[in-house]
């Protein structure tokens, strides 16, 4: 990712209809020795949702958390995959972008520091945690994340790691990310997305087809991607 795809404006912050008003009811826990925000419900089925750059403690994230808890029966660990640091809200809200330094955040939590840490956390749900199934939901910086976890060398043949991944607008996105992907696979694309580029949809779009698993690809026409865009 590059230091002209790196600010997002501040429609990233509008919810649904919660986000008024709501607060969240799940816990603080760990998972692999990370802290984890935690929606209890069923202990057989599993959500790791991997947020965008907000982070685990964004007000949104964990309401979300929660919505997933209560619509599919199923136990949502967002771990703090950031080590405690936080993009301050405000200035996103208040479009103060002179304040925050993006592109040295994403360096700071790239893909070889990251990784190693985010498969601790996959498998340990299935492990420690003890659960049947696992989902992966990835937002934005966490779209690479999810395919990966999803790939085919991790989820061939026998035990799977996790068992579908979902994303949206994902981010730091390679071709090798998609064409290794061996579990039922969502894909949540706006029109619009400088990063998510026309070229890479189209090879997921392929790649899906043929992959052997359930695929799905829902293109929202004239949507546009609000965690990133050009600038400068």
């Amino acid at each position: 990712m590059t230091a002209s795809q790196s600010m997002p404006p501040s429609c990233c912050l509008l919810g649904t209809a919660w986000t008024a008003s709501g607060t969240p009811t799940g816990r603080i826990g760990t998972l692999a020795s990370k802290n984890a925000y935690i929606a209890d419900a069923d202990r057989t089925r599993a959500v790791l949702p991997i947020p965008d750059l907000l982070g685990w403690s964004f007000p949104n994230t964990r309401l979300l958390a929660d919505a997933y808890a209560a619509s599919a029966a199923c136990t949502v660990y967002i771990p703090d995959f950031f080590d405690g640091e936080v993009l301050s809200f405000a200035p996103v809200l208040q479009d103060r972008w002179d304040e925050l330094d993006v592109p040295d955040f994403v360096q700071r939590n790239g893909r070889d520091v990251r990784e190693p840490e985010i498969f601790a956390c996959a498998r340990a749900l299935k492990g420690e945690e003890g659960f049947e199934r696992v989902g992966v939901v990835g937002f934005c910086y966490g779209g690479w994340a999810a395919f990966t976890l999803g790939a085919r060398a991790f989820n061939d043949g026998g035990e799977r790691l996790v068992d579908c991944v979902s994303v949206g607008n994902p981010s730091l996105l390679t071709e090798e990310d998609v064409d290794g992907v061996g579990v039922p696979v969502q894909v949540l694309a706006p029109e619009h997305d400088p990063v998510y580029k026309v070229e890479l949809r189209k090879r997921t779009f392929e790649v899906g087809l043929r992959a052997g698993v359930p695929f799905e690809y829902q293109h929202f026409s004239g949507r546009r991607a609000c965690v990133f865009r050009e600038v400068g």
